[in-house]
């Protein structure tokens, strides 16, 4: 008597792989694996830092030094990190941060307070922000050359109404919150502001639809666009988000600094690109966390720190961050030919 055939089983998901783990499994295992690689760079870092100079470096003065340092920069990394995510670029970041902290530092300004100048600086960094994703969302221009029309436009506008002179804050509340005063549990104003910039741009990115539409557009815009998402506006957002995190950068660097100057943020958007490739964002765009950059800011910072300290000259780290970033892109390109 012949046997009933046995059913034929299912075939494997799309979902899922040979050896049964699923393609998101893969991400985040992979996601995971970069954080803690990221976790023991940024440990190596501060193991050579208290070898070379174990009074100075794991000071408390110097802690809350590099922190501070590394809260302005950070910020704007958050907003970069949504951009590249998303599959553009922004080169007008350090230009912005500097019109904005001019524009709010001008005497006009600073007769309204420490709330007229974080509103200035705020809606210059968005209106900045507003330009540059129309001329790329609606206007077609590519993300690398409307960018750079904004970085030489911005340095130049900031340079005209400073005149090349530097402008001292003169408003009480803002310059309170840069000394020890105002810290918070030992904690600088400027760390926590970072600090909530960084979770709500977590949250941001992964649980909220306009997380998951910057990464479709990123990672397939005509795919994105089928599936419903208007990848221009998206765009838009994306770059209006990036100048609002300009805005509040520049009136940190304020705070920082007591002043607004033309040269503030220079270079800011080729360290905010490095840290955010440090940290796994794909420049080809669909790929990246928050958490990522902002390892990759606290280790660029952590190596300026060490180098200040032993009197290196500017000329070796900067060889040493050119350096971190070719072996970076490298990494990436090997682990995203990984099957």
């Amino acid at each position: 008597m012949t046997q009933p055939a046995s059913p034929p089983r299912p075939a494997a998901s799309k979902s899922q792989s040979a050896d049964g783990a699923s393609p998101l499994r893969t991400v985040v295992a992979r996601a995971d694996v970069r954080t803690l690689s990221l976790l023991g760079v940024l440990a190596v870092l501060i193991l050579i830092g208290g070898i070379t100079q174990p009074d100075s470096f794991l000071d408390t003065d110097n802690v809350q030094l590099v922190l501070t340092q590394a809260s302005v920069i950070g910020v704007v990394t958050v907003g970069m990190t949504f951009v590249i995510i998303s599959g553009g670029i922004d080169l007008s970041v350090g230009a912005i941060v500097a019109l904005a902290s001019v524009w709010a530092t001008t005497v006009a300004t600073q007769e309204y307070g420490f709330a007229g100048i974080l509103f200035t600086a705020v809606i210059v960094g968005m209106a900045c922000g507003l330009v540059n994703g129309m001329l790329i969302a609606y206007g077609g221009m590519v993300p690398f050359i409307a960018t750079l029309a904004m970085l030489a436009a911005g340095r130049g506008l900031a340079l005209q109404i400073t005149d090349g002179k530097t402008q001292m804050v003169t408003v009480d509340g803002v310059l309170k919150l840069g000394e020890r005063d105002s810290y918070i549990l030992g904690i600088p104003p400027l760390v926590l502001v970072f600090a909530a910039v960084t979770v709500v741009g977590w949250l941001l990115l992964n649980r909220t639809t306009f997380g998951r539409r910057s990464v479709a557009v990123g990672g397939n815009a005509e795919a994105a666009r089928l599936a419903g998402i208007d990848v221009r506006r998206q765009r838009l957002y994306l770059y209006l988000l990036s100048g609002l995190c300009c805005g509040i950068a520049a009136f940190l660097l304020i705070i920082l600094s007591g002043s607004g100057q033309n040269t503030n943020g220079n270079l800011y958007e080729l360290d905010a690109i490095a840290a955010a490739i440090i940290g796994g964002t794909l420049l080809s765009g669909g790929r990246g966390t928050i958490t990522g950059s902002v390892l990759g800011v606290l280790i660029f910072t952590t190596i300026q720190n060490i180098f200040a300290l032993n009197n290196l000259e500017t000329a070796v780290q900067q060889i040493a961050k050119g350096a971190i970033i070719v072996a970076a892109v490298l990494v990436q390109r090997r682990t995203s030919s990984t099957p």
